[in-house]
């Protein structure tokens, strides 16, 4: 945006375990009723072009999450803090499906679903967002150092970090893909990671949507949690996996009311939240998040969880594809939402916080 990124800012302020301190700094996956696009995205960096480029994003608020009643503060167990809608004359700005933060809720990394990096720090006044400063672009690379859009892989729809690993996952191609940050940071090249083969046999567009790692400290510590959008099993519930860790294996999430996965967070209390939405044509879009206990998890398990929070067209919401949460020094769990516009002049890219209260 304005400067380039302080590359060590992020990384030093990640004592939670997103990242590592010795590192530089540091979000769409398509509704499940929307066809396939047409062709692959356009190409916005040329395949030498892996350097990160400066891009300006601009922000307009949000002031109030209820479009009926803007008094209204309290969502189920949330509790609306602040949102922004985003805009950038960049062209390859859009699509945004996962994002994750550092441990103050400033710096962040986010992907789009056209095989991009965006890196940039949220601003603040109070509690507020304000916009976004220090926003650079760059091409996500393949093993070959080429952008992976020019393999045919892009709907990179999901993201987990573990120290100084990224891992993405591509629903198109249902592969995930290991970046070292140690390694150049947005410029490390991604290798393919071992899944379990029976990720490959996900449904086309409906496939890997969400992953997440547990880190030291909790249940299933070292696994890496991979959850489709709308990969079912015989029982027509959600598939999902637990790659390494103690206990690898395939588990279900059971599915209701016609919602599919679109991201997941794991907060400190070892209390996994899925992010869920739904679309129909007569009913609209809708999203909910689920929390669902870490431990609960295991091979061969169908697991459940309450809903903590809903939203729908009456509420400021889009294509929310991915979540995130830190915990400010007061000791309050905030939730990060993003959206995907899906490059659509009549969706919007929505930056918005709430805090975690029950």
């Amino acid at each position: 945006m304005r400067a380039p990124l302080g590359r060590r800012g992020f990384l030093r302020s990640t004592a939670a375990g997103l990242l590592s301190a010795a590192m530089p700094d540091m979000v769409r996956a398509q509704s499940a009723t929307e066809p396939p696009p047409k062709s692959l995205p356009p190409d916005e960096f040329s395949a030498a072009a892996a350097a990160p480029v400066p891009i300006e994003v601009k922000a307009r608020p949000i002031p109030s999450f209820d479009t009926r009643d803007h008094a209204r503060v309290r969502f189920g167990a949330l509790e609306y803090r602040s949102g922004l809608v985003l805009t950038s004359s960049f062209p390859g700005f859009g699509g945004l499906s996962g994002l994750r933060l550092d441990a103050k809720g400033e710096r962040f990394i986010a992907l789009s679903d056209h095989g991009s990096w965006f890196t940039g720090r949220i601003l603040y006044q109070g509690r507020a967002m304000t916009g976004l400063d220090d926003v650079e672009a760059a091409p996500m690379l393949g093993p070959d150092g080429k952008p992976i859009t020019a393999r045919g892989w892009f709907d990179s729809e999901s993201i987990a970090l573990d120290g100084t690993v990224v891992y993405v996952g591509l629903e198109r191609v249902n592969q995930v893909l290991r970046f070292d940050f140690a390694k150049g940071f947005t410029r490390a090249r991604g290798e393919v990671f071992a899944m379990p083969p029976a990720v490959k046999k996900l449904p086309f567009n409906k496939g890997l949507e969400a992953l997440v790692f547990v880190p030291k400290g909790l249940p299933l510590a070292g696994t890496l949690i991979a959850m489709s959008e709308r990969g079912l099993d015989r029982d027509g519930n959600l598939i999902a996996f637990l790659v390494g860790g103690p206990t690898p294996g395939q588990f279900s999430i059971r599915r209701s009311k016609n919602f599919d996965i679109s991201d997941a967070v794991l907060l400190p209390s070892g209390d996994l939240l899925v992010l869920e939405r739904k679309f129909s044509l007569l009913s609209g879009v809708g999203i909910r998040i689920r929390r669902i206990a870490l431990k609960s998890l295991a091979p061969g398990a169908a697991v459940d969880g309450p809903a903590i929070f809903e939203a729908d067209l009456g509420e400021e919401i889009d294509n929310m594809e991915g979540i995130d949460a830190h915990v400010t020094p007061e000791g309050d769990t905030v939730l990060t939402m993003i959206s995907d516009d899906n490059f659509s002049p009549i969706q919007r890219t929505l930056l918005l916080q709430f805090k975690l209260v029950d």
